[in-house]
């Protein structure tokens, strides 16, 4: 009998992401970790003469960020992923009045509420995917030496260089604020988190399953 702990069992717990999005989000990582690792071997001379084999880096980084956007697309097929990407894409007047209370470094109780997801993490998600789909496009644009005029290849190896240390630098901040929140961490590792951290950090999000009930016990009330 395996004595391994259920946190389905928990009552303390709520599920926060389904396996298709924490492999969606770790395989991401993955892919992006490599390209920021190649990418600083390529352009920084110490990592350079450290690493040698140029021509193996250039590869692994050109084909690490052409798989970038795979796991995003095989997640597609999954509903949970899809209903998040959809609540990542609403700003409502909540979404602002967090934003302000960031702003203003603002900690007090009930100072920015938050539904499954705060502002800070919707802004991150738009970049990041915006900033992704511009490192995606200027590269290829960069490796079509063939089909790509001189000047527009100019242009995008400016643009993709300059993002790139923006994106690690956003990156570097992301990974920072992971660190400072345990629990967040537990939601993405296990798709898990308590509740008393989910009443405190989004206390307008109402899991699936229970808006369900709430909304048949109004109905019943009705009758």
């Amino acid at each position: 009998m395996s004595l391994r702990h259920d946190p389905a069992r928990d009552r303390g717990s709520l599920r926060r992401f389904s396996r298709a999005e924490r492999w969606a989000h770790r395989a991401t990582a993955v892919l992006m970790g490599v390209c920021v690792l190649t990418a600083a071997a390529l352009y920084l001379p110490v990592l350079a003469q450290l690493v040698g084999r140029r021509a193996l880096v250039v590869t692994v980084h050109e084909w690490s960020g052409i798989a970038l956007p795979v796991p995003v697309l095989v997640a597609l097929g999954s509903r949970a992923f899809r209903a998040d990407l959809s609540l990542l894409n609403r700003f409502g007047p909540h979404d602002r009045r967090w934003l302000a209370a960031a702003l203003r470094r603002d900690r007090r109780p009930g100072s920015r509420p938050a539904h499954k997801f705060n502002a800070g993490q919707k802004i991150y998600a738009a970049w990041a995917a915006g900033a992704t789909l511009i490192m995606l496009g200027t590269g290829l644009m960069m490796w079509w030496t063939q089909i790509v005029p001189l000047e527009w290849r100019t242009a995008a190896t400016f643009i993709h260089d300059w993002l790139a240390l923006t994106l690690g630098i956003v990156l570097a901040g992301h990974v920072g604020m992971a660190m400072a929140d345990p629990e967040a961490r537990r939601g993405m590792r296990t798709g898990w988190v308590s509740r008393t951290w989910a009443k405190q950090e989004h206390p307008l999000w109402e899991p699936e399953p229970e808006r369900r009930v709430h909304q048949g016990a109004e109905r019943h009330d009705t009758r």
